[in-house]
């Protein structure tokens, strides 16, 4: 298994091939998720009479969080292409471990930017099952990431995966260098 997981990461692949992976997930992160989370988050508001908070504050909030979100996970994505070399999808492996901004902030900025996305998603529809359906996404991917990938990134960077492990918060950014 882990000789399958460093054949299929040291494959590098053309920007373009990268170009249109990232195409093609766009519109799933960026209209097929926020549209299920806004309809399933009606269905369970519905079933189980749960209030609805509307007004400008929601606006203001969802907006900026949403912008934020992102901002974020775009930035990352940029780095992933550009530096890294790969995308997002693990079949689509970045080549080199990134340690720069965002990835200096935290281990996860992408999908920092991701659950801060669907957060504001959740504050600008002012549903209560929408943030409890974000948060039990976070988690399960959290524990994705937390128990397998972060296992594939020791295969493949070694010490220098493990060195940026202790030295990198896992998800709430860092803002401030250590010295």
């Amino acid at each position: 298994m882990k000789n399958k997981i460093l054949k299929q990461a040291q494959r590098e692949y053309s920007p373009g091939t990268r170009a249109i992976a990232l195409i093609f997930l766009a519109p799933l992160f960026l209209g097929i998720l926020p549209g299920a989370l806004v309809y399933f988050s009606v269905l369970l508001d519905h079933r189980f009479a749960l209030p609805r908070m509307h007004g400008p504050v929601n606006v203001i909030i969802g907006c900026a969080l949403i912008v934020a979100g992102i901002l974020f996970a775009w930035w990352s994505i940029y780095v992933q292409f550009t530096t890294g070399r790969g995308t997002p999808v693990p079949v689509l492996a970045t080549q080199k471990l990134i340690t720069q901004r965002p990835y200096s902030y935290c281990r996860n900025p992408m999908t920092l930017g991701t659950i801060v996305l669907y957060l504001g998603v959740a504050a600008l529809i002012g549903s209560i099952s929408a943030v409890v359906l974000v948060l039990l996404g976070a988690i399960l991917l959290l524990l994705y990431i937390k128990f397998l990938e972060e296992k594939e990134m020791e295969t493949r960077f070694g010490e220098a995966y493990q060195e940026y492990r202790r030295q990198t918060p896992f998800l709430i950014p860092r803002l401030w260098r250590r010295k």
